[in-house]
């Protein structure tokens, strides 16, 4: 039978430490729990103060979360005592003992992070239901237990004694507010120092006062996230309202500007057929003519992008709208001196979406990468699987040999109104990305050894199961 001890109250310690330096463990740590927000950080101090060589407790300390929904107990981290030696003491005063708190860098975390020990532990599931019902006791009753001899090593419901080959442990359940977050676990392998009751009391008061502060900084990085989203939230809707106003405006402006901006260009190409080429009034006519249809190019695009048109999904052929897109711009890219490379795998890639809308996408890329190779290169067209979320996708990826986006405008790229372009309105890439998302996909944009790289992931038409009419 496994001797089971819940400790309340600390009795006489077999080795009793003096009271000095359990008052100086107790304030270090203390200090140490409010020294952090940082959760990760805060498992790291909790389980290296309770297995350092300084404070002679434990030999090896696993932490547990409870998972409230599944009943479930999730290994989180494992230190042990030669994985702790990078614990220090800062701003301590030598006039003040009970001063200062414990600290770790960050390249010790992250070698008792990927310790095998701690990955064990990750690994490491406990259910409460069929699992430990030694840990299961322990968090029932909300007491430090002290397991000695353990003789249920060759248990079948639970596998973590034998895992780690405990012979005697102590688990002290992590408390706050009346609800029960998770539960530390020691032992000492290996070696002649016991578990003693003054041990088991000082990490009662450990695990009391690390239940709050886990809580208090799970309660922080909730509402960091909860910050996050209101930001992200007002910044949708200040783009929301933005693109109200656009609309608004280019509802109300559109018809008296079309008007008049046919008429002049009209009138333009009249008097230019009547204009002998030499003569510099034909330059003149060219112009009008170019920079009316610049105009109304803008006007289209800021139409475009603030209008909320209804998408028809259909199953058509990626594989065909893409090819249909090459071979409109051949010749082009033949008269500019761009050799196209495509890899288009044979078979029928079925998307769910607007075709005249995804044919808009690739036209976008592709009159942009040509008009980063002024002076000729090379353009690839690739189109090949790829998984997403564990969903199947189609990746297409439009590649340009132009010199690259600098690293400072990436992000920028798709911003309304951001161009680099003399005569762009910044709107063209903001809507083929909305397009995209609009179909379900991701469109990424990202520098490659000699020029720029967009790629469009779409889910394929099996694999998209959101088959609604979305608004831009």
């Amino acid at each position: 039978m496994t001797q089971y001890r819940a400790i309340a109250a600390a009795p006489s310690c077999q080795h009793p430490r003096p009271a000095g330096d359990d008052l100086l463990l107790l304030s270090l740590f203390s200090s140490t729990l409010l020294s952090t927000n940082r959760l990760n950080k805060l498992l790291h101090l909790i389980l290296s103060a309770l297995v350092h060589p300084d404070t002679a407790l434990f030999g090896r300390a696993m932490l547990f979360l409870y998972n409230q929904k599944t009943g479930v107990l999730q290994g989180m981290l494992g230190v042990t005592q030669a994985a702790a030696h990078g614990l220090r003491v800062v701003g301590s005063d030598q006039g003040s003992p009970l001063t200062g708190h414990w600290e770790l860098d960050d390249a010790v975390m992250a070698r008792q992070w990927q310790s095998d020990y701690c990955t064990a532990v990750r690994s490491m599931r406990i259910d409460l239901n069929d699992g430990c019902q030694i840990v299961a006791q322990t968090l029932k009753q909300r007491l430090v237990c002290h397991v000695e001899d353990t003789n249920c090593q060759h248990c079948m419901e639970c596998g973590f004694v034998k895992r780690f080959g405990i012979t005697s442990f102590a688990a002290a359940p992590l408390v706050s507010r009346n609800r029960t977050l998770g539960v530390v676990i020691v032992d000492t392998p290996g070696s002649d120092h016991v578990i003693t009751d003054q041990g088991l009391s000082l990490l009662q008061l450990f695990a009391s006062q690390a239940g709050m502060a886990i809580d208090n900084s799970l309660l922080y990085r909730n509402l960091e996230e909860t910050h996050a989203e209101l930001r992200e939230s007002r910044q949708r809707l200040v783009h929301s309202a933005h693109l109200a106003a656009i609309g608004e405006m280019a509802a109300s402006i559109s018809h008296e500007l079309k008007t008049p901006l046919i008429t002049i260009g009209g009138f333009a190409a009249r008097l230019a057929r009547l204009q002998p080429q030499s003569v510099r009034q034909q330059q003149y006519l060219e112009t009008i003519i170019s920079e009316t249809q610049r105009l109304e190019r803008m006007l289209a695009d800021i139409l475009a992008y603030s209008r909320k048109p209804t998408i028809c999904y259909n199953r058509c052929d990626l594989r065909m709208v893409l090819q249909e897109c090459l071979d409109d711009y051949a010749s082009t890219f033949e008269e500019l001196g761009i050799e196209l490379h495509a890899e288009l795998p044979a078979g029928y890639w079925e998307v769910l979406g607007d075709a005249h809308q995804l044919k808009q996408v690739f036209i976008n890329l592709l009159v942009n990468a040509q008009e980063a190779m002024r002076q000729g290169g090379r353009l690839m067209a690739i189109l090949q699987e790829a998984d997403k979320g564990g969903k199947s996708c189609a990746r297409v990826s439009i590649e340009d040999t132009g010199g690259g986006i600098p690293e400072e405008l990436l992000a920028k790229v798709f911003a309304p109104f951001f161009t680099t372009k003399h005569h762009g309105t910044g709107l063209g890439l903001p809507i083929v990305n909305r397009i995209v998302q609009n179909h379900g996909g991701v469109l990424c944009a990202d520098n490659s050894q000699q020029g720029a790289v967009f790629t469009v992931l779409l889910p394929l038409a099996d694999e998209y199961h959101e088959v609604t009419d979305r608004g831009m």
